[in-house]
């Protein structure tokens, strides 16, 4: 038994409420090291006969094995121990240690399922199907709200290029979204700014004129909401535009400007060229980094994200450079903000590792990077192979609660990453492959406009070519497939909320297989990352619950009498 790979803790992804009285535990151990893992667990304080629960293994990647269960106590407080067996040895894990026997006062606690820790993301953003517009390239409604020198919609844009997309121009296309069968639908920002992409904010409270007015906003929340659909808003508040007003008033007046303290200026006056002053990434002189652990910053910023909610109806916020602003701004949105709405969603723009920044007191999720350079690299790169690919999922996978997983914006590609397509090498195949592993796999998987007719592109600027309108130019067998999964997810809301587990990653044959479940409902998800036909033993499938019907059947008919099922080059097959 390697004891130096068991852990625990009672908090975080490994001890969360998942009902009002009932707890989920996770216990890592070394990969394959153990036989059977017990929980043996009671009221904290009655100390009657422990309950015990048998745990099974949720992931595993190259080191460990995460074992879960979920206990339930009337009560809702909890002490717990659990003993591991290895096939040769026993031992209890305790908060204190390993011993042979139960020893007092060493269990683990939980203690107390406390209403407002029961927490989770808002329901509709679970699973939800996230479209991702950039709206200076999505489609240009309004020729008269266009800047100066709008360069042709199909030319290779440029770093300052504008093409003069704009909010009518997703009204006039917005059956295109409804066909696709979105649920949510995230604009980068709409604030005014000079830039195309509009990260450099000049107004908050202002609706770029080249894009619309508060009039168009309206009416776009309120055409998106007839439907079903949720808006999500893009706002940087890390740094301001150059044009902001706090800061033109310190250019203005220097060390005596009210707002001088609103950001980190090494002396004065301010020079920009180079910058003497904080800004985001690498002296970016246009975008000053703003210091939010200022009072007054803090407050006119919770004022803006709390204003669009307020007054316009928005769903949530999309939040740019996330995790360079304090947590304790962040805790302080995410309360101000979900007092005008509770259901109002709260996404961070995170690059890494997030869980410290989804335990209910910031964000309900982020932007899913972590899932994506493991897609980019198994199917668009080969650089792994499908063990590798669980392995890299599973971390991800047991970094956060289930209902956080089943929240984050999983994508393929964004306005800030080469077009995916692009990464496959123009390959149609590998590419629908990744596809079909996202609009299955856990979470809510995010599309950036135009992957689904096959556009293309390097990185930025040129992943933010015009949108492809001509259907003799779409890939319409691509965007088929787009809305036949989007359609099986709607069908089988397994796929959108059911938890999910690795049922099979054989590199050899480089095929990976998932299984999406809850207490009703399976289904199987096979990708084949080969590019040759391929044969699987259905009969070696390791099912969480019972083996669906649809299997069953399989099984039964003579074609299948080796229990064997075939997928084809670059293939899937989804069953249950």
């Amino acid at each position: 038994m390697l004891r130096e790979a068991v852990f625990h803790v009672a908090h975080g992804s490994y001890a969360y409420p998942v009902a009002d009285d009932t707890l989920r535990l996770t216990l890592r151990t070394a990969r394959g090291d153990m036989q059977k893992v017990t929980v043996l667990y009671e009221d904290r304080y009655q100390g009657s006969e422990p309950r015990t629960a048998v745990m099974e293994v949720a992931a595993e990647d190259e080191m460990f094995s995460f074992y879960q269960a979920d206990i339930r106590l009337e009560t809702k407080r909890f002490r717990y121990v659990f003993l591991l067996d290895d096939g040769v040895h026993e031992a209890f894990y305790t908060e204190k240690g390993f011993f042979d026997d139960v020893v007092p006062h060493t269990q683990f606690h939980y203690p107390y399922i406390a209403v407002r820790d029961l927490w989770a993301p808002p329901k509709w953003a679970q699973g939800a199907v996230v479209y991702q517009i950039f709206p200076e390239r999505f489609a240009n409604g309004d020729p008269q709200n266009d800047p100066a020198n709008v360069e042709d919609w199909d030319a290779i844009p440029t770093v300052t290029s504008q093409k003069g997309g704009d909010l009518q121009g997703i009204m006039d296309r917005f059956d295109h979204l409804v066909d696709l069968g979105v649920d949510v639908i995230y604009l980068t920002p709409i604030f005014e700014a000079p830039s195309n992409h509009k990260y450099d904010t000049v107004d908050y409270y202002s609706i770029d004129p080249h894009f619309g007015d508060e009039a168009t906003v309206r009416e776009l929340i309120e055409i998106a909401h007839a439907h079903g659909i949720k808006i999500v808003f893009d706002a940087v508040f890390n740094h301001s535009g150059y044009g902001f007003f706090a800061f033109q008033d310190v250019l203005d007046k220097g060390e005596e400007s009210p707002y001088a303290h609103w950001f980190n200026i090494d002396s004065f006056p301010v020079e920009t060229d180079p910058p003497n002053y904080e800004t985001f990434a690498n002296q970016i002189a246009t975008m000053p980094k703003l210091m939010t652990g200022q009072e007054d910053v803090r407050e006119y910023f919770l004022d803006v994200g709390t204003y669009w909610v307020r007054e316009f109806g928005i769903d949530g916020w999309r939040l740019d450079v996330a995790n360079e602003i304090d947590h304790q701004f962040w805790r302080e949105f995410r309360q101000a903000v979900k007092g005008e709405n509770p259901e109002t969603l709260i996404v961070g723009e995170l690059w890494h590792e997030a869980s410290e920044w989804v335990r209910g007191d910031q964000f309900d999720s982020v932007m899913n990077y972590s899932l994506q350079y493991a897609c980019f690299d198994f199917f668009a790169q080969g650089t792994i192979r499908a063990r590798s690919f669980a392995n890299r999922l599973a971390k991800v996978q047991m970094n956060y609660t289930q209902s956080v997983n089943l929240a984050m914006f999983n994508l393929l590609g964004s306005h800030d990453t080469e077009r995916f397509l692009t990464s496959c090498g123009g390959d149609a195949d590998k590419f629908a492959l990744a596809v079909a592993f996202q609009l299955t796999y856990e979470g809510a998987p995010m599309i950036y406009y135009g992957d689904e007719v096959g556009m293309v592109g390097r990185n930025d600027p040129d992943c933010r070519r015009g949108m492809i309108w001509d259907p003799k130019e779409q890939d319409l067998e691509l965007l088929g497939w787009y809305k036949s999964l989007i359609a099986l997810r709607r069908e089988h809301p397994v796929l959108r909320f059911g938890q999910c587990r690795t049922v099979w990653a054989d590199s050899a044959s480089n095929i990976f297989g998932f299984v999406r479940f809850d207490q009703e409902r399976q289904v199987l998800v096979l990708l084949n990352n080969q590019g040759k036909t391929q044969r699987i033993d259905l009969t070696k499938v390791v099912w969480p619950v019972a083996v669906p019907k649809q299997v069953q059947d399989l099984l039964t008919k003579e074609t299948f009498a080796l229990g064997e099922i075939v997928i084809k080059p670059y293939g899937s097959r989804i069953l249950g």
